[in-house]
């Protein structure tokens, strides 16, 4: 990694919440992470988007550590640092190969943002190697512009999510109330990267963006203005996935305090929420069919891979 990449962790901004610890020096932000890379696995991944999935698998690498503080998380293992194994630079750039002899429709990093400096090490190494596949970056949706502008011409398809529309929803449930901002500058960031969404003759995605919003128990209101939102600004240029698979998980129902999150996201709601995405004029849309809230969609952050 050249020095202009590793000195941004001696004074760390690299995501909204511009902790400024020294990571280099062993402290820790918010995102529970030091300069050292960590990751929980990296395997093939069949369940994202069609696009993104295809037939071989998308060539996930689930990174450790995260700057938001989702109280319903479900990857909550890794995001809180309790499964993280220390990886090299080096060792990134084989995983990416090993991922693409495996037969990986592309490379999806997730929760990649507090390691962005690595990642854009690791890419620009790949490429040269003549990697030849499209990155994907998927993310929370919490991001500086800044940072992403380090990304520049390394990410062929952003993957963010866009969770919030209110400072007050973010808040309670991300600790983070100027998350909407932030997606909102983001978002517009990726697609001036990327322009136009592309996908090829077999539907895989090439090029773009692809929203995601997890449609939370009764908050189906606030899902509709982020909808809204995204179609007004963007249109068809970008893809959308509507996401019911909100699962209630024992962590944050019995132990976290947020009785409202103890049931699944209702069908009934989610089924008018696509009505509304459709007459707004939606096209490139992903929903889900019933039944896809369960744990076991969850991989296990076993290592494997690394």
């Amino acid at each position: 990694m050249d020095f202009n990449l590793k000195k941004l962790y001696e004074h760390c901004t690299l995501c909204p919440r511009m902790c400024g610890v020294n990571r280099l020096k062993g402290e820790r932000g918010v995102c529970g992470c030091d300069a050292g890379l960590t990751a929980a696995r990296a395997a093939l991944h069949p369940w994202e988007e069609p696009c993104i999935s295809g037939e071989g698998g998308s060539g996930t690498v689930f990174f450790s550590g995260c700057s938001l503080k989702c109280v319903y998380c479900q990857n909550i293992s890794i995001s809180r640092c309790e499964t993280a194994k220390e990886i090299s630079l080096t060792r990134l750039v084989e995983i990416f190969f090993e991922l693409k002899e495996k037969g990986a429709e592309n490379i999806n990093l997730v929760t990649p943002t507090h390691f962005i400096p690595h990642i854009a090490a690791a890419l620009r190494e790949a490429k040269t190697q003549g990697l030849g596949l499209t990155v994907v970056y998927n993310t929370g949706g919490y991001e500086r512009v800044r940072s992403l502008k380090l990304l520049e011409g390394l990410v062929d398809v952003y993957l963010p999510d866009f969770k919030y529309m209110s400072a007050e929803t973010a808040y309670k449930y991300s600790a983070a109330e100027d998350y909407p901002e932030a997606a909102k500058a983001a978002i517009a960031e990726m697609y001036r990267q990327t322009g136009e969404a592309q996908l090829d003759e077999r539907g895989m995605m090439k090029k773009g963006v692809l929203i995601r919003h997890l449609v939370l128990p009764n908050f189906v209101e606030e899902s509709r203005k982020i909808i809204a939102f995204l179609l007004e600004t963007y249109g068809d240029k970008v893809y959308i996935s509507i996401m019911s698979q909100f699962t209630p998980l024992k962590s944050f129902v019995e132990e976290g305090g947020f009785p409202e999150l103890s049931v699944k996201t209702d069908r009934r709601e989610y089924d008018a929420l696509i009505d509304y995405a459709l007459e707004l004029g939606a096209e490139n849309a992903f929903i889900q069919e019933e039944d896809v809230a369960d744990e076991s969609f969850i991989p296990p952050f076993d290592y494997e891979g690394l």
